[in-house]
């Protein structure tokens, strides 16, 4: 059996897929607005006593998303950009990130 902590939070920022290639989403390519929605899982022991506290941890996260993406302009940062970096950053064994929470990515560590 795995026990995961899992954390959710959002922020708002902007980004561009300068080099997108599709006609049909050229828009794409231009400065637009999201909500980007995260999720992230850290796999803890199976003791009863919380290895990870959550509530800790979603602060760290949201401290970092504050300081560095949060009304900023992304440029061409990707949801897959932002998932490998909170990987890197912050070590989950999964990592999702949606765009309006509709259409988004997810990355699970190997």
């Amino acid at each position: 059996m795995f026990t995961n902590v899992i954390i959710t939070t959002q922020f708002e920022a902007i980004h561009a897929w300068y080099d997108c290639p599709y006609d049909d989403v050229s828009y794409l390519r231009y400065p637009h607005r999201h909500i980007f929605y995260v999720t992230m899982k850290f796999n803890v022991s199976n003791d009863s006593d919380r290895e990870l506290e959550f509530i800790r941890l979603k602060n760290k996260i949201n401290y970092f998303i504050e300081n560095n993406w949060r009304n900023n302009d992304l440029g061409d940062m990707s949801c897959e950009d932002i998932c490998r970096k909170l990987m890197v950053l912050f070590g989950p064994v999964y990592v999702s990130v949606f765009e309006d929470n509709e259409n988004g990515v997810e990355m699970i560590a190997s």
